[in-house]
């Protein structure tokens, strides 16, 4: 095959032609913005028949320096998080934390979904961090830029040591996640939140399976998530649904249910978050359509716009997560009186910080009392 390289890299990379992407969000390797080239395969007419093959997830380890990130954006109300792995298997097309990938030299494309980076030494590192002097506890919020519980979680167990070290510790954690892997872990969160330092955010784009499957390839199905919302809050652990991303046209309309079906499985809070498409997801998403959903591809992506300032994506701090417009308002006013027809506006009980402390090791005076 002959590659021809392109100062481009606004244009989508097509993938390999020999490949099969069975279960797969993306069908390109977008280049990243930190790349100037842009690769796609031409045929010079000399091509010799390749077999299909499967595209298959690669896994690299990294040991990190530092596993605690820090941030201090003013919409968002935590100032430190945790993420086990780079990458995320669970394909969702409209993942904002796919450019993420640009800084390891990837692909927000098909590189993200599968080339991935796990951090098995993440609980040591962790445990280092907690033992510094000057450490001060706030809620430590896991899940945010890639899910902890994607399908690699159940060979490297990264998450459960980590959740094994904030325990010890009496850590205060809030994790997001899709993956139904988290029932595993219920012992550990259930002792943790009788303790008050542990809530869970379990997000539900779409109750279409059918729907979801294109959107999410390898998250869990809907009826699944909601499951795994009943088995979190049976054991006592505060569960929050997030009905995000809310893309309009596709998901949208199912705002009301997708609430009341979370509630009946047992969710005491709710959340939303607009679509975001920043950087290489823009492409990404717009291709998504073009391929999945060409009929009303149009239509969303100029509601989106219409609440985007007329562009694909805004990160203006406050709006980002919102939108802005007449429409963005209707989502609102919309969202806010289901959850409060159902009981689902209050926020969950504030997780402690107050328990924290270094753990008990082998010698210590232990307190009778």
């Amino acid at each position: 095959m002959f590659y021809a390289y392109f100062m481009q890299i606004k244009d989508l990379t097509v993938a390999d032609p020999a490949l099969r992407l069975r279960g797969r969000g993306a069908a390109s390797n977008v280049a990243g913005r930190f790349d100037p080239y842009a690769r796609e395969p031409v045929s010079d007419g000399w091509d010799i028949p390749e077999d299909e093959r499967l595209l298959r997830t690669e896994v690299s380890e990294e040991v990190p320096r530092s596993v605690i990130t820090r941030n201090n954006s003013p919409d968002i109300p935590f100032d430190r998080s945790l993420n086990p792995y780079r990458g995320c298997e669970h394909g969702c097309i409209y993942c904002f934390a796919r450019p993420s990938h640009g800084y390891l030299g990837l692909s927000a494309g098909l590189d993200f979904e599968t080339r991935l980076s796990a951090k098995p030494e993440a609980p040591a590192v962790l445990e280092r961090e907690l033992s510094r002097k000057g450490y001060r506890p706030a809620p430590l919020a896991i899940g945010t830029n890639t899910d902890p519980y994607q399908p690699v979680e159940a060979r490297y167990g990264i998450m459960r040591r980590v959740l094994e070290v904030l325990s010890d510790w009496n850590h205060p954690v809030a994790i997001v996640t899709k993956g139904a892997l988290i029932e595993r872990d219920v012992d550990i969160l259930a002792d943790m939140a009788a303790r008050g330092l542990a809530h869970v955010g379990i997000s539900v784009t779409s109750l279409d399976a059918g729907l979801s499957r294109r959107l999410e390839p390898r998250a869990p199905a809907p009826v699944r998530r909601l499951a795994t919302i009943r088995t979190l809050s049976e054991a006592g652990i505060p569960v929050r649904v997030m009905v995000a991303p809310v893309i309009p046209v596709l998901t949208e309309p199912e705002i009301e249910s997708i609430l009341a079906a979370a509630r009946e499985a047992g969710a005491r809070a709710a959340s939303w978050i607009l679509l975001r498409l920043p950087h290489e997801v823009a492409p990404l998403f717009r291709d998504w359509l073009d391929r999945h959903e060409p009929g009303r591809a149009a239509h969303v992506m100029n509601r989106l716009r219409e609440m985007r300032g007329g562009a694909d994506y805004d990160a203006q701090w406050g709006k980002r997560m919102r939108g802005e417009g007449l429409y963005a308002d209707l989502i609102s006013r919309r969202f806010s009186l289901a959850e409060k027809r159902l009981g689902l506006d209050r926020p969950l009980p504030p997780l402690v910080c107050s328990r924290f402390r270094h753990p008990p090791q082998t010698g210590d005076q232990l307190s009778l009392f």
